[in-house]
């Protein structure tokens, strides 16, 4: 055991400390011997016995109880050799003065107990006080996610400890560890403690005493509620968190249903109104009538597979398992594709140089992306107006950016990410669609590594630019 560490026999003090009493105590008394002999004739025993006394007492509240002990009974030898008559003898001729001399021995030996039992409280009290101050802070904290591990930490600085983990399972023979604080556990453990439930508190560094020992055991306690209670708040957080999920779930199926239904029924009711009028017996149309209607069961059909591809597209986005090919797309050649394929009403011009470099991207969801965003753009577009769609490179020559403006009446900057919500329609406009369509090209741009952001035309209107990433070695096509 070091030397600055306390030993199990007697007072608890360091062993230095007893050694520097020892030392004190002999080269005190023999120093005050001198003194006192050199003015022997002007003191009395009782004098010289209760300066003696007071060494005595300073060396027990140096060292405790033992050196104290040695340096009465050094005393007690000394003033008998010195100041009892006959001077220079051992023998003892008075009678009083071999009752003081007794008396002084226990005088001392008492005084040092009491001096040493007194401080053997004050330690004690300090480490209650200690202990329950790191007892109140290892389990008055909230509970959280790393509050074990705050326990650990604790447990790691009050016992000056290099590694403390708690263990599950210590009963067999190979424990896991529900939490660590340090490096792991390479070496044997110098102290543990039982922390119940087959759990087990264990710590590497400097070995401690008895004491010590026992806060550790009320720490492991401590540790275990920890430990507890962090895993029943972490089911309680998952189960808070299934609940709202299943709320998202419910509040998405309440959406959906309230925007489907109409735009099924709408399409569906025109479908049906035009064939029961062709299938009318009694009514000849015209040729132009009969278009007419047959131009209507196809508008209608559009409108429902569009409806039907967003709805499945929007699926495979929440689920995860979008297929994203990545490979050289000509940004010229998606805007074309989506202008051909698509009948819009108003009209749309096109800025988009054939020579610009390829994007790195995957073509057909890059051109679901356009033809949402371009459809979004047009329903909103007023009478008279263009839609306009102009792609350039960026300054830095890294990437490639589509701007798809109109002059609609535009969207406050604070409604631009609801925008991006499904099932979404701000200021809960009617028209097709069940605002499926930008939380869809959203969700495709994010899947192909580009981005699309919202931003004000400037003299009214909305414009949203896709940014996508640029095909490596991509040179301007002729």
């Amino acid at each position: 055991m070091p030397d600055d560490e306390p030993s199990s026999a007697g007072a608890g003090l360091p062993r230095t400390r007893r050694w520097a009493a020892l030392g004190t105590a002999a080269a005190v008394l023999p120093a005050m011997t001198v003194v006192m002999v050199g003015v022997r004739e002007n003191l009395d025993l009782e004098s010289v016995l209760l300066l003696y006394v007071l060494a005595v007492v300073l060396i027990s509240l140096l060292g405790g109880v033992l050196p104290a002990v040695v340096a009465a009974a050094a005393a007690l030898l000394l003033a008998t050799h010195w100041f009892t008559e006959p001077y220079g003898d051992w023998d003892v001729t008075h009678r009083l003065d071999a009752i003081a001399l007794v008396t002084f021995g226990l005088v001392a030996v008492g005084v040092s107990v009491t001096v040493e039992l007194a401080a053997r409280a004050r330690v004690a009290a300090a480490r209650e006080r200690v202990e329950a101050d790191l007892l109140s802070r290892v389990t008055s904290g909230p509970v959280r996610e790393t509050s074990l591990a705050d326990v650990l930490t604790q447990v790691r600085d009050a016992f000056g400890m290099t590694s403390v983990a708690l263990l599950a399972d210590a009963s067999t023979g190979s424990p896991r560890t529900v939490g660590r604080v340090g490096p792991p556990l390479t070496e044997a453990p110098v102290i543990s403690a039982d922390a119940g439930d087959g759990l087990r508190l264990v710590a590497v560094g400097p070995e401690h005493l008895a004491a010590d020992r026992r806060l550790f055991g009320r720490l492991a306690g401590a540790a275990a509620r920890a430990w507890d209670a962090q895993r029943l708040a972490e089911a309680a957080a998952q189960e808070a968190a299934r609940a709202a999920d299943l709320a998202e779930v419910d509040r998405l199926r309440s959406a959906l249903l309230a925007a489907v239904g109409h735009d099924l029924r709408t399409p569906l009711a025109g479908i049906k109104a035009a064939v029961s009028s062709l299938r009318a017996p009694d009514v000849a149309f015209a040729e132009a009538d009969r278009a007419e209607l047959l131009a209507q069961i196809e508008n209608s059909a559009d409108r429902l597979d569009e409806l039907v591809a967003n709805l499945l597209a929007m699926s495979r986005l929440q689920a995860g398992v979008l297929s994203v090919q990545i490979a050289p797309v000509a940004l010229d050649e998606v805007v074309a594709r989506v202008l051909l394929e698509g009948s819009r009403d108003t009209p749309v011009e096109v800025d988009v140089p054939d020579d610009l470099p390829h994007a790195r991207t995957d073509g057909g969801l890059l051109e679901r992306v356009v033809a949402n965003v371009v459809d979004n753009a047009c329903r909103f577009a007023p009478a008279g107006t263009v839609v306009r769609i102009v792609g350039r490179a960026t300054a830095d020559g890294r990437a490639l950016r589509l701007a798809v403006t109109d002059r609609g009446p535009g969207v406050p900057p604070e409604q631009w990410e609801e925008m991006f919500t499904p099932f979404q329609r701000l200021d809960d406009r009617s028209g097709p669609g069940v605002g499926l369509g930008l939380a869809i090209a959203r969700g495709f741009t994010t899947a192909v590594g580009g981005t699309l952001t919202p931003s004000a035309t400037e003299g009214g209107g909305l414009t949203m630019t896709l940014t996508l990433p640029l095909e490596p070695d991509s040179a301007g096509r002729t």
